[in-house]
This record gives structure tokens, C-alpha cells and sequence, in this order.
């Protein structure tokens, strides 16, 4: 069995394959062959050092494959089942609590950049029927993330408005399912060539923010002063000021991403005379996954891709990922 091991204290130069055995399972666990995983925001600052982890930690918390064995005791997987990891392991259903969000795969505990690994058969879901392995890898945690902000704590109705930010895989999973439900979607970038494939994707109106730095203003002229009832927040303290200008009285802004930094300034005024709210968005429980993963084979949803990196080129995908030139999901092929 062939894995990727991070040693401490970081960096994309600290990531070396490994040799190790496979694991049997034991009860209550399944053994899975790994097909694909995909890149993450998460995954990055773990690999690179930003979030401290354990020495020799495997990283990649998403993860798509094939049962090959089961413990006792399991009976909802049977060898030959296509699985779908799931983020937060512990988190089954209900509202997040603390001891629901740890066991994060390639975080708290190794994770998928591996060729087989054996888990706790609770940490699964079925894979969608409709897709292949690497799209489905995509889903753990940028398209639940996506499906949360939209379908769990925003509760919105065909005909309203949303706004996402740029073109990663939150903001592109975030745009489908919106259009997949009939809102009007309103999509950002710096780059004309992004706009024009967000619009291929059904953005119903585009806004390049270098060209419009006060996008705020004009998203709020594009809804007829409206405003949009769902932002979805990847930048952070460096964009949160246009999101509130952006955001409809009562609406709601989804704090998903910190690409622009940890800590900001926030327009608490225009925030509360407006009684919108900002929530966070930590990825979602398994049951969330599950009824996700229904809309997607009823939908035939299909994930944007942008490339696939085989695993010993990890650390190649995650510099791609670096870059910033990707549109839509980087995946690793197992």
C-alpha cells in the first residue's frame, strides 16, 4: 500500500510517499480502496503548515472508493459498494457540537492520500449513482459546504437572489445548486475568461470586481435595489464590507472562506440596520450529506473539474491549487 505522509513543521516540500500496510478492519469499521480524492482550502492549510498536525500525517479529507472488506457488526456497507467519505466523521445528524467536529480526516486523523484506508463505517455515505469517482470526491466538503449555506441554514425559495464569489469549488458547487432550484445567481471575478464560464454555468448576471470595486453597489442595482438573500462569503475580512452593502434586508451572508485574511473590519451598522445576519458554514453532518447526494442524482448534477493529478503528484496539485489559475475542483487520482 502506497500513502503520502506530511512531516512536520509543513510545506508542499515535506509531503514524501510511504510504504505501509493495509489495515483490517475491526468492528464497526470498513476497509475501502481509494479511488480519488480533491483539494480543499483545508487541505492546504494542513499540508502547508498553516494548521498544525500530527508528524507523519496523511493527508486529504475527501475521499471516494470501494468497500473491500467489513468489520463486524456492519451492516449498511457490504464489500463492492461505492463510498463517499464524510468530512466531519462524528457528525451524524442534528446541530453541530464540539465533539461532532473532531476526527477530521488528513486533519485530526489521517486521511485519504492513501490507497487503502480503514475507518469507522459511520464516516461514509453511498456514493451518488450518477457520477464517477473523482467527481463524487469532489462532494465531501466543498459541495456540502455549498449545499449547507444554500439548502440548510438559508431555507431559500426559486426566484430568490445569491451572490458567490469567484470561481473555487464552493462558489462553483454554490452557483449550481442555486440554478439547479431556480434563483437568480449573481457571480464575481477578477478574471473576464472566469465570468464568461461561471455564465456558461447559468450565472444569470456577472461582475468583475476589479473593474467594479464597490460590487456591492451594483449587485444591489442588478436585484433593483433589492439586494440578494443569500451571499456566499469565500474572501473574508477583505470582502465582507461589499457583502453586507450586497445582502437584502433580513438576508443572509454565509461565512465559508478566509482567502483575504483571518480578521477585518465589519460595517456592524449597515449590518444590523439591514437585519441580516452573517452565519458560519463549517462543511455539514452526514445527513446532510445524504440528502445532498439525493438532489445530485436527481438533478444529475455533475462537478466542475478543472484537472487531476495522479497521487504521487500531490504536492504538484496542491502548487496548481497555489496558484490560483484552477476553475473548479483539482482532483487526485488514487
Amino acid at each position: 500500500m502506497q500513502a503520502i505522509k506530511l512531516s512536520n513543521p509543513g510545506g508542499l516540500d515535506k509531503l514524501a510517499p510511504v510504504a505501509l500496510e493495509p489495515v483490517a478492519p475491526g468492528p464497526g469499521q470498513i476497509q475501502v480502496d481509494v479511488k480519488a480524492s480533491s483539494l480543499n482550502f483545508h487541505d492546504y492549510a494542513v499540508v502547508s503548515g498553516i494548521l498544525p498536525t500530527a508528524d507523519g500525517r496523511i493527508p486529504m479529507s475527501d475521499g471516494a472508493g470501494i468497500v473491500t472488506a467489513v468489520g463486524e457488526g456492519v451492516t449498511e456497507f457490504a464489500c463492492g459498494d461505492k463510498v463517499l467519505s464524510c468530512f466531519f466523521p462524528n457528525w451524524q445528524e442534528g446541530a453541530p457540537a464540539l465533539e461532532k467536529l473532531v476526527g477530521v480526516p488528513g486533519d485530526h486523523v489521517d486521511g485519504f492520500a492513501a490507497n487503502t484506508v480503514t475507518m469507522a463505517a459511520g464516516g461514509f455515505t453511498r456514493m451518488p449513482a450518477n457520477l464517477n469517482f473523482e467527481s463524487a470526491a469532489t462532494l465531501t466538503c466543498a459541495g456540502l459546504t455549498a449545499w449547507r449555506a444554500l439548502m440548510v441554514e438559508t431555507h431559500l425559495k426559486p426566484g430568490d437572489w445569491v451572490l458567490v464569489q469567484g470561481s473555487g469549488g464552493v462558489s462553483v458547487f454554490a452557483l449550481q445548486f442555486a440554478r439547479m432550484m431556480g434563483c437568480n445567481v449573481i457571480a464575481t471575478s477578477s478574471s473576464d475568461e472566469k465570468l464568461e464560464r461561471l455564465g456558461a454555468l447559468g450565472a444569470n448576471h456577472l461582475i468583475n470586481y476589479r473593474a467594479e470595486p464597490k460590487w456591492g453597489d451594483k449587485a444591489l442595482e442588478i436585484s433593483n435595489g433589492r439586494g440578494v438573500d443569500l451571499v456566499v462569503e469565500v474572501g473574508g475580512p477583505g470582502t465582507v464590507p461589499q457583502s453586507v452593502r450586497a445582502v437584502a434586508i433580513g438576508g443572509c451572508i454565509s461565512m465559508i472562506g478566509v482567502l483575504t485574511g483571518f480578521a477585518g473590519e465589519v460595517p456592524t451598522t449597515e449590518l444590523f440596520q439591514k437585519n441580516a445576519s452573517i452565519k458560519g458554514i463549517t462543511v455539514g453532518s452526514r445527513r446532510h450529506q445524504l440528502d445532498m447526494i439525493a438532489a445530485v442524482e436527481a438533478g444529475n448534477l455533475q462537478p466542475v473539474i478543472d484537472s487531476t493529478y495522479p497521487l504521487e503528484q500531490l504536492a504538484e496539485a496542491f502548487r496548481h491549487q497555489e496558484s490560483q489559475r484552477h476553475f473548479g475542483k483539482i482532483c487526485v487520482s488514487v
